[in-house]
């Protein structure tokens, strides 16, 4: 049987494992006896992939069918500081896995999103920290704030964000109607967006103790990933396009 390499961000974990993507994801959000239920997002890795900070060969050699001839459905290989570690090169396709196990597989884009400067961003932060950011910021400038140019004193090897929507807040945040944003406590999003729009900042703290799942329905363009070499975009098809290609996880997202 074929051993994967996975690279889980809910929560960072290097895993090996037996399973397709598709059955991965569903045995990761599903889960099992051992494990609670949950969102799950998770890149699949070269498996030619090595390094010297991972025992992999040593969990690939471990990574071995039940005695009963069930795939082995999860090594891990690390923990700790995974993100950092991998070579985004060695990165393949990204997986969204909504909590009834459903899998969507998204692939690395030549291009980048059309760059909005007209208006204010709200990011999610993944991995390996997950607060919610509001910006003035569009997706290139804010992955050179936090890796590249940093003006904090605390900085971040690596990261994976994604932009989620803000509809007509993101250029009347004090007096756009909200619609269907499901976000928690908009009266104080609302003040943030409204103090990036009167004060000299870049960026604002949402919630520093966001947790690190969220509605997939308020992606705006797609996920980004990036280290101090590069960053690599995954853009979210179109929502016309997933519901006539992937219907069932475009209903299940929706929920």
């Amino acid at each position: 049987m074929t051993v994967h390499l996975y690279l889980s961000l809910i929560p960072e974990a290097l895993i090996a494992s037996m399973l397709s993507p598709e059955e991965f994801g569903a045995y990761y959000a599903v889960g099992s006896k051992k494990k609670s239920s949950g969102q799950a997002i998770f890149f699949e890795v070269d498996p030619d992939f090595r390094s010297k900070n991972f025992r992999i060969q040593e969990g690939l050699a471990r990574c071995i069918p039940h005695e009963d001839g069930e795939p082995k459905s999860s090594i891990y290989l690390s923990v700790y500081r995974v993100l950092e570690q991998i070579d985004i090169k060695a990165l393949g396709k990204l997986y969204l896995v909504t909590q009834d196990g459903r899998t969507l597989g998204l692939d690395p884009s030549d291009e980048m999103p059309s760059l909005d400067n007209d208006g204010l961003h709200l990011y999610k932060e993944i991995a390996p920290v997950s607060p919610l950011i509001a910006s003035r910021l569009n997706p290139i400038e804010f992955y050179d704030l936090i890796i590249k140019n940093p003006t904090s004193l605390v900085t971040l090897p690596a990261i994976v964000f994604v932009e989620l929507r803000l509809g007509e807040l993101a250029k009347e945040p004090d007096m756009g109607e909200i619609g269907d944003l499901p976000y928690p406590n908009m009266d104080h999003l609302r003040q943030v967006l409204v103090d990036l729009k009167t004060k000299p900042v870049a960026t604002k703290m949402v919630d520093r103790t966001s947790p690190a799942t969220f509605p997939y329905r308020t992606i705006k363009n797609g996920f980004f990933v990036g280290n101090e070499s590069q960053i690599v975009y995954y853009p979210l098809p179109p929502k016309e396009q997933l519901r006539e290609e992937n219907y069932r996880w475009w209903r299940s997202a929706n929920i």
